[in-house]
């Protein structure tokens, strides 16, 4: 079993996602990222994220069927999605369906850390 302290970050533009590692990271937590939602559900890390960071739009998979991909398969990782797209509709939809955090890109650093905290709050709630 891995560390229970992984962060997963999913985005397909590479600096945000760097971007996004180096600030996790800086909190003492282990970082995976991949470029897609396919990656990630390919990875043998899947079951140790602790919190997963994804992007809504990405190429075949956005972050919110990735997210509903892991419900299918009994995986409730808590989850936060940002975009540079804001779209109520698929807000209210990702926060409905259990989404931690629905945050806009640029991604205020202290916000990103607030939605982390909770998501790490949710998941170590569901492993007690």
């Amino acid at each position: 079993m891995g560390a229970r302290n992984l962060i997963s970050v999913i985005d397909d533009d590479e600096d945000v996602r760097e971007a996004i590692r180096g600030l996790i990271e800086s909190l003492g937590f282990t970082v995976d990222a991949f470029a897609s939602g396919v990656d990630f559900l390919g990875s043998p890390s899947i079951r140790d994220t602790l919190c997963l960071i994804a992007d809504v739009h990405m190429p075949l998979m956005t972050g919110l069927e990735l997210h509903q991909s892991l419900l299918a398969l009994g995986l409730t990782i808590p989850t936060i999605l940002i975009t540079a797209y804001p779209d109520d509709r698929v807000r209210s939809l990702a926060l409905n369906q259990g989404v931690v955090c629905y945050l806009s890109k640029p991604v205020d650093q202290d916000a990103l850390l607030g939605c982390v905290d909770l998501a790490v709050q949710r998941s170590q709630a569901v492993d007690c």
